[in-house]
């Protein structure tokens, strides 16, 4: 290392040191501006954020911020890598997900910059077992290796790989991937009791090729709802069982633990995601060490379900390029991109190709590989993924209280626990605390619906979901498929995506829309000048946008075709004209009149929309009124 000579000049010596107390004061100067009187810690904590799990983000970090030593890429506790190159530049396995028959997309794929396959197998919602060899004729399966999504079918499509392998004179030794055998995870998703001794005859399968056998798939309790901390936990007791297994059927625990992928969900919110995938390495080698082998954990990432929407879909892109980075960012060893289209059925090559092209952009052209660990030492994510940690291992040992996995996903236990995870979400959702670009804000009603073939897939309950058999957002979109919660006979959990309770009311408009050939409509009355009604009545146009109803802004109300009417101005106004004015209104057939704004005691006004209100609720009952079924 190269010693500067000291030339007697320090960075900053002029100024004084900075206090931590100093920036409080300073946040408190600021508050008080907008009323609010607070002062030291509680003025950080008036701009600190409240996360899932009872976490939260505050608006500043420094060293003072502890967390326990990540320790080094490739060591133990795992948190900043499984291997000491990290990624290297190669970057992360680009592995691309197929649930149908189509060998041309497939080669499509391995040509243009996908390196490991995720086929989908299943005589009802995925490929056929019988229809495997066509799927990866031209596959050379010692370059290219293959996840199977088997389900109750992961023998037979296990047995048809190795015969497909062994016709093409690949050596078991150089066969990479998984087979993918997750009872608990079958279970969680249909309800069905898992045979965990299906296991042991899959590992006698495996014997001698590179191929792993079991797959902790976490991705049923994040589509369930569940938090990064739940899907944390729910994942290591099934690990955990699995170990069990594999241990029992005569390995060791270094070598059980090496003969499992662990699958995660990858979202929008970069920085949970981030400290996700860290912690849940730092778990995992905390759960291994018990066992006197630590390991590091292979992670299989998927962007998000979840988050994608069937209404302006192209967002999806961008959502999914986030969730990208901050698996890559995260250290994901392999990441699949579903395709922008994917809650609307099938996607097509274009869809496909922007999939692909995601990682490699990420990879080849922002570098993003080519650094071990990026948010190592940054105290915002060094903290995070030690609290995230705690709260996941906290579930854990709920679960694992409770009699473990399989115990507890019989007894409702996951499945309240979700579901009451997801209620608190969907009410933020509902108020719009958590935004929905091109759904709860910013939609376009003209827009042109993206059609696609229908996909079947595996819903809750072992049937086709109302999610991939859409042909587009005008047939209906999903269903919350119901949380509520119960014992065995309650079925699968559930699957949930955060635009459904929009998009059952803009699929009430579509119908309209259908039938009468208009949408159901509000007037936007506005008051005063531009400058006094704009914020307002973009405002309102959004809200109603949101649930399917066109806002008529021209005009009079009496000419709007409208029945309902929506006051837009300032207070000021408000307190001179909103009486008046609603009075006209009412006179002109106005059957309901809302005002853009806090409640007060406006006369004629019935009720009132503002930053908060359950706008879901008010878009039901407005349809409701509006005899929009």
């Amino acid at each position: 290392m190269t010693v500067l000579p000291d030339d007697g000049l320090s960075l900053a010596a002029e100024f004084p040191e900075a206090t931590h107390e100093q920036w409080q004061r300073l946040v408190a100067g600021v508050l008080r501006k907008s009323g609010k009187e607070v002062s030291g810690a509680a003025a950080e904590d008036a701009l600190s954020t409240l996360l899932e799990d009872g976490l939260s983000t505050r608006p500043l970090y420094t060293a003072r911020d502890g967390a326990p030593d990540p320790g080094l890429p490739g060591f133990a506790p795992f948190v900043r890598g499984g291997t000491a190159a990290g990624g290297t530049s190669g970057g992360w396995d680009v592995r691309q997900r197929h649930a149908t028959a189509d060998n041309a997309a497939v080669l499509a794929d391995l040509e243009n910059g996908v390196t490991s396959l995720w086929l989908v197998v299943g005589a009802e919602s995925g490929i056929p077992v019988s229809g495997l060899a066509g799927v990866l004729e031209g596959v050379y399966l010692d370059l290219a290796p293959v996840a199977l999504d088997a389900g109750p079918e992961v023998a037979a499509a296990a047995r048809e790989l190795l015969r497909i392998s062994a016709e093409g004179r690949v050596l078991p030794a150089a066969l990479r991937g998984t087979l993918g055998a997750d009872p608990l995870g079958r279970e969680a998703r249909t309800g069905e009791p898992g045979d965990l001794t299906e296991i042991a005859g899959l590992l006698r399968l495996t014997e001698g090729s590179g191929l792993r056998p079991v797959t902790v798939d976490a991705l049923p309790y994040h589509e369930a709802g569940g938090s990064a901390a739940q899907e944390l936990g729910a994942s290591l007791a099934t690990g955990v069982a699995y170990l069990r297994e594999l241990t029992g059927a005569g390995l060791g625990a270094a070598e059980a633990a090496a003969r499992l992928d662990f699958r995660y969900a990858a979202t929008a919110d970069q920085f949970l995601t981030i400290a996700k995938l860290r912690a849940a390495r730092r778990l995992w080698a905390r759960v291994t060490e018990v066992c006197g082998a630590p390991s590091p954990q292979r992670q299989h990432v998927v962007t998000s379900s979840v988050m994608s929407t069937s209404r302006d879909p192209w967002v999806n892109m961008l959502r999914a390029t986030v969730a990208t980075l901050a698996a890559g960012v995260g250290g994901a060893d392999a990441v699949s991109v579903l395709p922008f289209d994917h809650a609307l059925g099938r996607p097509d090559a274009f869809a496909r190709r922007i999939a692909r092209n995601t990682s490699t952009i990420l990879i080849e052209e922002s570098h993003l590989a080519r650094v071990i660990d990026p948010a190592g030492g940054s105290w915002y994510v060094e903290r995070l993924t030690d609290e995230l940690a705690r709260a996941g291992w906290e579930f854990f040992q709920e679960i694992e209280r409770a009699g473990g996995q399989a115990t507890a996903l019989r007894s409702g236990l996951v499945r309240d626990r979700l579901a009451a995870t997801w209620s608190a979400r969907k009410a933020k959702l509902a108020k719009r605390r958590e935004p929905i670009t091109g759904v709860s804000e910013f939609p376009f009603l003209a827009e042109k619906p993206v059609v696609r073939e229908p996909a079947s897939e595996p819903a809750s309950d072992g049937t086709a979901s109302a999610e991939s058999t859409s042909g587009g957002p005008s047939s209906g979109g999903p269903s919350s498929g119901g949380l509520s919660s119960g014992g065995p006979s309650s079925g699968g959990l559930p699957r949930v995506r955060r635009d459904e309770d929009y998009e059952a009311l803009r699929a009430r408009s579509d119908a309209h829309l259908a039938a009468t050939g208009a949408r159901p409509r509000v007037f936007l009355a506005a008051l005063g000048p531009a400058a006094a009604h704009t914020a307002r009545l973009t405002f309102a146009a959004n809200l109603f946008q949101a649930g399917g109803i066109e806002p008529v802004t021209e005009g009079t109300f009496a000419r709007s075709g409208a029945r309902e009417a929506c006051l837009c101005s300032s207070d000021a106004l408000y307190e001179e004209r909103a009486g008046a004015e609603a009075a006209e209104m009412r006179a002109a057939g106005a059957t309901h009149i809302f005002l853009a704004g806090r409640p007060g005691q406006y006369p004629e006004v019935d009720s009132y929309v503002f930053a908060g209100c359950d706008a879901v609720a008010v878009l039901t009952a407005t349809l409701d009124r509006m005899g929009v079924s």
